[in-house]
């Protein structure tokens, strides 16, 4: 088991990666919306309904942004209150 990271971060550092993780899952999640609206279109003027299973595969990649933004978020919540 590997250990925790952020707990070896500065609190500048986390500051960082949490301002780049939040940057990239903004820019990740505001491409799927204009890939997904691309989707629906295109399912609507094909009546290819199938086409619909790929939107919450999509939403998948998103994950793993939320999660380590959430970790970053605590990790400095926890400094801050020591």
């Amino acid at each position: 088991m590997k250990k925790n990271q952020l707990s070896e971060l500065t609190l500048d550092e986390l500051y960082k990666k949490k301002k780049t993780l939040q940057g990239a899952t903004i820019g990740l999640g505001i491409v799927m919306v204009i890939a997904f609206s691309i989707l629906l279109y295109l399912v609507f003027k094909s009546r290819n309904f199938v086409l619909i299973t790929v939107i919450p595969a999509g939403l998948i990649s998103l994950i793993p942004g939320i999660i380590g933004l959430s970790q970053v978020n605590s990790e400095i919540k926890s400094r801050k209150g020591n």
